[in-house]
């Protein structure tokens, strides 16, 4: 697992030190409780979060939908189980006012002394969004999150009281109590890859995370007016047949997998989720590290970049001088897969930084 020329110890610390300069910004996600108990759920929280903090991630996604537990109570666990962590909460206006979820930020940031940063989240999961008998179309969506967004900024931002009048939230004479230390105010991501979501992270001044095609085929950041990142799964390791082993075991061929994909693909309305799907299936193999196959049977929702450490950073790095300087890594099955990870982006950004 050791690279040639630096220790993984090394490469860990040099992540951390970069990571808080902001040239790169790495977050883990968080364990869903719908799959394990709720004793065992807490005690995987807890560990995950911790592995990730070790590693020196910036902080870890927390998802939201109508399936799982709410992602402000698991935020409060991770805040009292690390000391630096900071939990990326996935915001959806559905569920909640504007003025309660800027709320929430405040009081972690008088009670803890930390920071979160929100993941603002327009879409979901179109069954979710008509149980709650919300028929907003794919770009109104994308206007709502902005309003929600700005209602947001505003209420942590200003000394004085608010006023807002928009087509989907409304708040007049509103003043946030606590105040928030400006080192403390939250960090926003915008997950989108439509030009709506585009247009909606760039008019809330949030990093827009997409799900990545392989990096030749990605435009630079730049061209977009805006910050980009990326959501991505990473199996790095020493020998390239070690990776694809551990990958295959992990997301071995699944026909009931490839049927939920398929349903997802008709029902869903999300741009990143036809762009992936619109690529050929792929099995995995040693021709490239971009691998698909776990999107495509359903067992995730993002890329993966699977291979030996060369081989991964070599694709990381391509990535990197494209702009991309924010990564949402996919839940961690084990401490080495994070441990792992963190040695490729730090090589990588050694690299692109020549």
């Amino acid at each position: 697992m050791k690279m040639n020329d630096t220790s993984i110890a090394e490469r860990h610390d040099q992540t951390a030190a970069r990571c808080g300069e902001t040239l790169l910004q790495i977050f883990s996600t968080c364990p869903q409780s719908r799959d394990s108990a709720s004793d065992d759920y807490l005690r995987r929280v807890i560990e995950v979060a911790r592995w990730s903090e070790a590693v020196g991630c910036t902080g870890i996604l927390v998802y939201t939908d109508n399936s799982i537990v709410d992602p402000w109570l698991v935020a409060q666990i991770i805040l009292q189980n690390t000391e630096r962590l900071c939990p990326l909460v996935a915001v959806q206006p559905v569920y909640l006012h504007p003025y309660a979820a800027a709320k929430m930020v405040a009081s972690y940031a008088f009670v803890h002394r930390r920071r979160v940063y929100l993941n603002m989240v327009a879409g979901g999961f179109r069954g979710d969004l008509h149980a709650l008998s919300d028929p907003t179309d794919h770009d109104d969506r994308y206007a709502r999150v902005q309003e929600y967004a700005l209602i947001i900024k505003r209420l942590l931002e200003s000394p004085n009281p608010v006023t807002f009048e928009g087509r989907y939230h409304t708040v007049r004479n509103l003043r946030m109590t606590p105040s928030v230390p400006p080192e403390l105010m939250p960090g926003m991501l915008m997950s989108g890859s439509s030009p709506a979501g585009l247009a909606t992270a760039r008019a809330i001044g949030a990093t827009s995370i997409i799900y990545p095609r392989p990096p030749g085929e990605e435009i630079p950041a730049s061209a977009a007016g805006l910050r980009r990142g990326a959501r991505i799964g990473v199996i790095a390791r020493a020998d390239s047949d070690e990776a694809w082993r551990i990958a295959h075991q992990r997301f071995p061929d699944n026909r009931r997998g490839r049927v939920l994909h398929q349903l997802a693909m008709t029902t869903s309305d999300s741009t990143w989720h036809k762009q992936l799907s619109d690529r050929p299936d792929e099995a995995g193999g040693e021709e490239s590290p971009y691998w698909l196959w776990p999107f495509q049977t359903y067992k995730t929702f993002c890329p993966y970049l699977v291979g030996s450490f060369e081989q991964v950073v070599e694709y990381l790095a391509l990535y990197l001088a494209r702009g991309y300087r924010t990564y949402i890594l996919d839940i961690p099955h084990s401490y080495e897969d994070l441990e792992c990870a963190s040695t490729a982006f730090a090589a990588a950004l050694a690299r692109s930084s020549r």
